[in-house]
């Protein structure tokens, strides 16, 4: 390994001499570099060295050959001014007088040779791929084509590098051809890519664009000739296609076009339609069941202009309804096709807005008597979220369509799809129009039936019936708190403990400035508590009352509290870390009693969780703050007695 990395650090001689005699670098600073180099070379020569250590290297010598070229910039420059002082010519002078030497390749050459073993030892890392590609592209290096096709034999089904490819061609070396036949290549080995065939479709029409706009520069006419001309560029590109596409009716294609040719000036844009029609029909073929497909080539003919676009478009929407119409997704693409663009909708007269949500709505009704199902329902009810934020926006009133959306409601209600999402929704419907009977009696309806464990619609319900039994008033009688109170533990009963925080959040609040009934939620926060497995979502409801209770009783009755809570059948984690950070501010506030409390929960909680190192690092922080180094120094041995001899300290924890 020695021999090898001294051999290599010699090869450097000539470039480091040269570095030295033109005055960029110091002796001291080559000989800073040669260390540099040596470590990174010994690094490169472990039996698997890692990714990283190829990086650090390049990023070095990046550094170095940047910093080069800024003094010889700065050297040039001063050559100049000299030569213009004496007056010569300062260009000329300074292009005599720097001529290019070994140190001038040596650090491109470098790097691209750390990059070249990159990828031999990591074949398979694209990310590497992709800096080596970037790199010779940026310094527009000749080995780029030859990296390509060896990135492409390692990598034929990632679709990222045809498209890089292909790119790189049409872009840098103006080469159509090649891109095209790149492209083609790709779409053979990755027929499935909706990226790759999107792609070859742009790049067919930018050249389409660029061909327009080179003839219009320079001030040709479009006339008969020229398109008898890209006629045959047209007959040659379909034969060069032949092999990949479907294959198309030459002779008329051939007849039709010349006809057209000599009748019309549009021949570009026919072309271009042309061209979307044939790679439509081939990404077609290679995947009939994508219609995310289908959509962004329905909006590449949005933002073009075409010839017989409209008939195109036609086409696919037709196409997509008889492949998709049996799908929920595309029921709902339809749907919100009607409104077209949601932001644009909010510039339309009243009229014109209403009438296209109107619609919208009756595809929906339409695709619920055709596609039936829970997924569809939801997709309404996400359509229908959206729709009642932008109403306000729009200056449309629920009540001018309720009847097309209570339709769907009650069509769900009556198939039994009726989801927690769309029961929230339902009552919200009357809630906006006003009626709140309708909108209680249908809640309590369907609180009592199949959405009896729905956590949405039991919490629309309780702030339904807080808001309407205070009725503008900030006092409100005791049965009606005890009504509230009891219709909390029931939806507390019912809704699964996991989805139930937020009807503790909204309790918590309503009774917040209420004592009695604060301290009987308390208790009932006891008794669920074990229920939920002291899963992390109830922790913030335990958060909640310990801050209540110690602000309006005191630090006793919030110890008293959380102790009854560390006495349950094992408490969670993040309960006795809180439970300890509140004492531990109390300690740093001079609470004399905090500090044994908090290295008791921190014992109690050991005994439960004592092979979590998150817990030995909180208890070694905490000793080594407030505690001796004695004290630290005795958790620090305990835990690794407890972990197995791991060190908590360590990164792998």
């Amino acid at each position: 390994m020695a021999d090898v990395v001294q051999f290599r650090l010699e090869r450097m001689v000539d470039e480091l001499e040269d570095l030295v005699s033109r005055g960029l670098f110091s002796r001291s600073e080559i000989a800073e570099i040669v260390n540099r180099r040596r470590d990174f070379e010994y690094r490169l020569k472990r039996p698997r060295p890692l990714k990283q250590d190829f990086l650090h290297y390049i990023d070095y010598e990046t550094k170095i050959d940047a910093l080069r070229n800024i003094r010889k910039g700065k050297i040039i420059g001063e050559l100049r001014r000299q030569q213009e002082k004496s007056g010569g010519d300062g260009e000329r002078a300074g292009g005599k007088l720097w001529k290019k030497s070994v140190s001038d390749f040596s650090g491109v050459a470098r790097i691209l040779d750390i990059y070249r073993l990159a990828v031999v030892r990591h074949k398979g890392d694209l990310d590497l791929w992709f800096r080596y590609l970037e790199f010779c592209r940026d310094r527009k290096h000749g080995r780029m084509k030859q990296l390509l096709a060896q990135a492409i034999r390692f990598h034929p089904k990632v679709p990222g590098l045809w498209i890089y490819a292909a790119a790189w061609e049409f872009d840098q070396q103006l080469n159509v051809s090649a891109a095209r036949a790149l492209m083609q290549r790709g779409l053979r080995e990755c027929p499935n890519s909706e990226e790759l065939w999107i792609e070859y479709l742009r790049m067919e029409l930018t050249y389409l664009n660029k061909l327009k706009a080179r003839k219009i520069a320079l001030g040709e006419e479009v006339g008969p000739p020229a398109k008898v001309l890209e006629a045959d560029e047209q007959r040659s590109w379909k034969e060069e296609n032949e092999d990949l596409f479907l294959s198309l009716n030459e002779e008329q294609d051939a007849q039709g076009t010349d006809s057209k040719v000599e009748q019309s000036e549009d021949f570009f844009w026919r072309h271009g339609s042309s061209i979307l029609r044939t790679i439509y029909q081939g990404a077609v073929e290679a995947m009939p069941s994508s219609i995310s497909f289908r959509k962004r080539f329905l909006k590449i003919l949005d933002d073009v202009d075409l010839v017989h676009s409209e008939l195109l478009k036609h086409e696919v929407m037709e196409d997509i309804k008889k492949q998709f119409s049996g799908e929920e997704d595309y029921w709902d693409w339809i749907a919100r096709l009607q409104i077209h663009d949601p932001k644009k909708i909010q510039s339309l007269p009243k009229t014109d807005a209403l009438s296209l949500l109107t619609k919208a709505l009756q595809v929906y009704d339409e695709a619920l008597c055709l596609v039936p199902s829970a997924k569809m329902y939801s997709l309404f009810a996400k359509f229908f979220d959206e729709l009642l934020s932008s109403l306000s926006t729009l200056g449309i009133s629920i009540d001018e369509f309720d009847s097309n959306i209570v339709k769907i409601f009650k069509k769900a209600e009556s198939s039994g799809f009726m989801s927690d999402d769309l029961a929230h929704q339902y009552v919200s419907i009357f809630l906006h129009l006003g009626n709140w009977d309708e909108a209680r009696r249908l809640a309590e309806k369907l609180c009592a039936g199949t959405n009896s464990k729905g956590p949405k619609l039991w919490n629309l319900r309780i702030s339904m019936e807080m808001k309407y039994r205070l009725n503008g008033s900030a006092v409100i009688g005791t049965a009606d708190l005890d009504s509230i109170f009891s219709l909390f533990k029931l939806a507390a009963d019912r809704v699964p403990v996991s989805e139930s925080v937020a009807l503790w959040q909204e309790a918590i609040s309503f009774f917040s400035d209420r004592k009695e009934y604060f301290e009987k939620l308390t208790e009932f926060f006891v008794i669920q508590l074990p229920k939920s497995s002291y899963a992390d979502p109830f922790f913030s409801i335990f958060c909640a009352i310990i801050n209540w209770i110690f602000q309006r009783r005191g630090i006793h009755s919030a110890r008293s509290f959380y102790q009854r809570i560390l006495s349950l059948p094992r408490p969670s984690l993040s309960i006795f870390l809180y439970c300890i950070q509140l004492e531990s501010n109390l300690a740093s506030s001079g609470d004399k009693c905090a500090l044994p409390k908090a290295r008791k929960n921190f014992e109690s909680a050991i005994a439960i969780y004592g092979e979590n190192p998150k817990l030995w690092k909180e208890y070694h922080c905490f000793e080594t703050k407030v505690g001796t180094s004695e004290s630290a120094s005795a958790v620090y041995w305990r835990s690794k007695k407890a972990l197995n001899g791991n060190d908590f300290l360590s990164d792998d924890f």
